[in-house]
């Protein structure tokens, strides 16, 4: 997923002209797939950058100048990231280079998390301010905090279970631990979250359906509601409201997280309500093109 040795020139003014980017990872930043730790849709996540909502959308390349400084260069070629994201994923390499016109701007820090760190410059660290920019240049971009619960971490626990809804739907029971989609609460393990006592209904669930069953009449904003691919005829269904995220399979159940309820995974499995309303969704939804 990531190539160490490429390296991105000319970011803009805040890197150096003369100085490289090491390019670690790329993600990219679309109404149909972005970084879902940045808002709940498209706008939102656009917003936290300080960026127009531009239907095509950006790509986000994540790396370290020549001093180890961590750095986030927005591009406006979304092709050339998603290929080389491709060739990474499939265990290719890929010289990800944008040229210096599709460069957007360059934000210091980073949005996510990056596990890796170039070879022969020194730690990530955020860079200096620029004494130039009088105390008015963005603070730098961090990952959220994983030891409180909030937005963010709903949302990237939702986007955990999408990646890996086999190893979610497995422990499952639906004879005694999922919810029925009337809003009935259940609760499902999470190994890196803290585990509570669940038992009879839970309002929040039925809330958050109802305002999804809303987004049927009240279109969303571009993203608030993304499907992508699942195995056999059925597809992920990635849907955020305020305060809930929901995760599910359109053959299948739903899984649904909470701001008001720390850590925990509520399942509601399929009952009357809860097909046609995904198979709703999925018309609606933003697809990957």
């Amino acid at each position: 997923m990531t190539d160490e040795e490429n390296a991105v020139t000319g970011t803009d003014d805040a890197v150096a002209d003369d100085d490289a980017l090491y390019v670690l990872t790329a993600i990219l930043l679309t109404p149909a797939q972005f970084p879902s730790v940045l808002g709940d849709d498209y706008p939102a996540a656009c917003a936290a950058l300080g960026l127009e909502p531009y239907a095509e959308g950006y790509g986000l390349v994540l790396g370290q100048d020549s001093d180890g400084a961590r750095w986030t260069v927005v591009v406006d070629d979304v092709s050339l990231v998603a290929v080389a994201i491709a060739s990474w994923d499939c265990g290719m390499e890929y010289d990800l280079s944008p040229d210096d016109g599709s460069v957007v701007c360059a934000l210091p820090g980073w949005p996510l998390a990056v596990a890796v760190a170039a070879p022969g410059v020194p730690a990530p660290h955020d860079p200096e301010p620029d004494p130039e920019a009088d105390g008015e240049a963005p603070a730098p971009l961090s990952p959220p905090d994983t030891e409180v619960w909030g937005p963010a971490q709903r949302r990237l626990g939702a986007d955990a279970i999408a990646s890996q809804w086999a190893d979610w739907r497995a422990q499952m029971d639906d004879a005694t631990g999922a919810a029925p989609d009337d809003g009935a609460k259940g609760s499902a393990p999470d190994n890196d979250a803290p585990q509570s006592p669940v038992a009879g209904p839970h309002p929040g669930i039925r809330l958050a359906l109802a305002e999804a069953r809303g987004y049927l009449d009240d279109p969303p904003p571009p993203g608030r509601v993304r499907s992508s691919f699942a195995p056999g005829d059925a597809r992920m269904i990635r849907a955020d409201g305020p305060g809930w995220s929901m995760v599910a399979r359109t053959d299948d159940i739903a899984f649904m997280l909470l701001d008001e309820v720390p850590g925990e995974i509520l399942p509601v499995r399929r009952g009357p309500k809860l097909p046609g309303l995904l198979k709703a969704l999925d018309a609606i939804a933003v697809r990957p093109s």
